[in-house]
Parts: structure tokens; sequence; C-alpha cells
């Protein structure tokens, strides 16, 4: 399920994003998708491809969301929240806020919409 006032676009610096063509309240489900649920050895193999910045830690495995989830930038200071189905296999995605027409929504890497700790590609130049 997704909503029919999400679009992707492009997005500067990030490439490209979800925006919305309407405004959004506040507590809005606005996707539910699916997620391809992988070994944790499997990851080994998907951090050598593009595909490692999409993935999704998955308790003791990795998940690939499918749906406009992986197309959603990080933002500290996100306007949702995602989370996460185990026995459904599958990631819901909410507005924390109002949602203004053709604002970008963001989610925090971090899981909780309001982690302001250091997501790895923040942290990659200190190692």
């Amino acid at each position: 399920m997704i909503k029919t006032y999400l679009y992707i676009d492009k997005t500067i610096g990030k490439g490209k994003g979800v925006f919305a063509l309407n405004t959004i309240s506040a507590n809005t489900v606005i996707e539910i998708s699916p997620v391809i649920v992988m070994p944790k050895e499997e990851r080994v193999l998907l951090d050598k491809t593009l595909l490692h910045d999409y993935i999704f830690e998955w308790g003791e495995q990795c998940a690939m969301a499918l749906g406009y989830i992986p197309m959603y930038n990080h933002s500290y200071e996100s306007n949702c929240e995602y989370f996460m189905d185990y026995d459904d296999a599958s990631i819901m995605i909410k507005t924390v806020r109002a949602i203004s027409k053709g604002e970008e929504l963001t989610i925090n890497y971090n899981g909780d919409w309001d982690n302001a700790k250091k997501v790895w590609f923040d942290t990659k130049d200190n190692d």
C-alpha cells in the first residue's frame, strides 16, 4: 500500500527522494511495503554492491525493502518514522507531523525519528 499522493523526484545532493503531492496530516500511515528477508551471510555479498545503501538490519538477518521505502532519504529531523513488522515481513511509514504539499518525506536511518546519533555515512570519514 502506497498512498497515491506520494511521488518520486530529484532532490538536491541526494539523488531522488519521496515527496508529497498534497498536504498530509500528522500520524498518517503513508506506506506499507513488503521486504525480502535474507540471511546475514548474504549481507557480506550485498555490502559489496550498490544495494548496501538500501539494506535494513532485520533482527539477526537483513532485508531489502520494496515499494518506495528505499527512496526515503535520511534526516536527523525526519518528518516520518518507520516500523518493522517481522511477522508480516513489511515496513510501515507514518508521518510524525503534518507534511506540506511538495515537501520531501524523510526517515531517520537510526530507526527512531528523533535519534541524533550519527549514521554510518556521516562517520565513515572518521574510521
